[in-house]
């Protein structure tokens, strides 16, 4: 398993990572979410060795990552989400290289399985520099399992794919989430949804969340009111109103996200208070809270 204790990270006067504490074991698809600057590439960085952390340790398969960089590594497999590649070689010749590193014997044989595994077939004559960001994406995943890997870390891997590709990439992320622990970073509730069995939820360094995905979607029970009102509203006005939970403005100043446990209570109130404060409702209307609300919720100042 993987284990983050007490992991923190600053850059200058910037703290990108505050006291994090996780545990990952075999099973499905691990999702670390957050939004952009949240901290999830430093703690990806953290886990596989190359960026020490200020405070606390991580343990890979019962190895310390810091005390034993390079015994660990070989327990992993990692994706970043630039995907660096030598552009001038072939796929073999590339697939070829790295398996030397890590000296596997056997090479061909094991590079045609991730060949295979990955689905880079019909490209594997080609020049790296010459595939598809799809097909690049592939190439990096199967160089990334040819030593067998007993964690797999992904960073963004769907991220510029066009939406076949991105079909195409999680259906691979999930068949490896049988076999090892695949970490996978991404900032789409989306990409959670389609592959993740549990995600932890990151913001400003600290997490936020660490549940099932299933357990995510039950904080999604409830209803959102969008309302637009004719006048100016302060949204610490609506926050006393009955039913009322959180209160979100658009710039407008007048068009409000509300969220809601019961909107039949809320919409009546929200009447009601605005009739008394002499400012008619132009606008309402009502849908179920999902987990991009949830998401938003988490990570919001």
């Amino acid at each position: 398993m993987v284990e983050i204790s007490g992991v923190s990270k600053s850059y200058g006067i910037q703290k990108a990572l505050d006291d994090v504490h996780l545990t990952i074991r075999p099973g499905g698809v691990f999702g670390l979410l957050g939004p952009n600057g949240a901290g999830k590439s430093t703690l990806m960085k953290i886990i596989t060795g190359y960026v020490a952390p200020d405070f606390g340790d991580v343990r890979v398969c019962g190895i310390n990552v810091a005390t034993d960089t390079v015994k660990a590594r070989r327990s992993m497999g990692y994706l970043p989400e630039n995907n660096p590649l030598y552009g001038d070689l072939y796929v073999r010749e590339y697939l070829e290289f790295r398996a030397q590193v890590f000296g596997l014997k056997n090479i061909r044989h094991r590079i045609q399985e991730v060949i295979d595994q990955t689905g880079l077939g019909p490209e594997a004559h080609k020049k790296a520099g010459m595939l598809s960001r799809g097909y690049r994406q592939r190439l990096g995943l199967a160089a990334a399992l040819l030593h067998q890997p007993e964690v797999l870390i992904l960073d963004e891997p769907t991220s510029g794919l066009d939406p076949n590709q991105v079909q195409e990439i999680r259906l691979l992320i999930r068949e490896m989430g049988s076999a090892r622990i695949v970490i996978m970073s991404t900032h789409i509730m989306q990409e959670v949804e389609a592959i993740c069995t549990r995600a932890a939820i990151i913001a400003k360094g600290r997490i936020r969340a660490d549940e099932s995905v299933d357990s995510l979607r039950r904080r999604g029970v409830g209803n959102v009111l969008n309302v637009q009102f004719e006048k100016h509203v302060q949204p610490s006005d609506l926050k006393s109103v009955q039913g009322v939970l959180h209160v979100r403005q658009n710039t407008d100043g007048k068009t409000f996200e509300i969220t809601t446990q019961d909107s039949d209570i809320a919409r009546k109130s929200l009447f009601d208070w605005a009739v008394t404060s002499q400012n008619p409702i132009v606008e309402i209307t009502a849908r179920q809270r999902n987990l991009e609300d949830v998401f938003q919720e988490l990570t919001r100042d």
